[in-house]
């Protein structure tokens, strides 16, 4: 055969398979944009995760300003966010059927193996979820001097957000589940 005709054969369902490929990345980023909002989340975890959370200072603050879920649970590059993703649509998903944290008792044994787990995921990224709103560079206190000091060292330091601040959208593991 000819190479000419060998590309008239292929190169059609090259660029149709290209072109498909496309349209399934595109959309499955467009879909899961569009569930940015906490409602996923929040109707499989109302009753433990989702309830500490509308607690917590990020859901509601004098700011006035209201992080949600995938704000801190996913990250914002499509990549990272496709394998995030994947990893809920499997494994968590798969524990929420299974009843793994079905009951209050069964989240409370849980707790600090899932905390473990986002933290580690955290450290991973720099705790980039954290950084995408707050900068630790400008984390001052004209009452508290030290503060600003405290996070440049941290930063300098190599520390994340969550080697300190752990508990903040969430009820923190306590000791005991060490």
């Amino acid at each position: 055969m000819t190479m000419e005709r060998l590309q008239g054969r292929w190169m059609p369902l090259l660029a149709g398979g290209f072109a498909l490929g496309v349209l399934v990345t595109g959309g499955s980023n467009y879909a899961w944009q569009a569930m940015q909002n906490s409602f996923v989340p929040v109707s499989c975890h109302a009753n433990d995760a989702a309830k500490e959370w509308r607690e917590s200072v990020h859901y509601g603050n004098p700011a006035g300003v209201a992080a949600g879920c995938a704000d801190c649970h996913l990250p914002r590059a499509f990549v990272p966010r496709l394998l995030r993703k994947a990893k809920g649509a499997t494994v968590e998903v798969w524990a929420h059927f299974a009843g793994t944290i079905a009951t209050p008792g069964k989240y409370e044994a849980r707790r600090r193996a899932m905390a473990e787990t986002e933290w580690r995921r955290l450290r991973a990224d720099g705790a980039q979820e954290c950084r995408d709103c707050h900068r630790p560079e400008a984390m001052v206190d004209k009452d508290k001097r030290e503060v600003g000091a405290m996070h440049a060292a941290a930063v300098a330091g190599g520390q994340i957000c969550t080697d300190c601040h752990q508990g903040v959208a969430h009820v923190a593991p306590s000791a005991a589940y060490k």
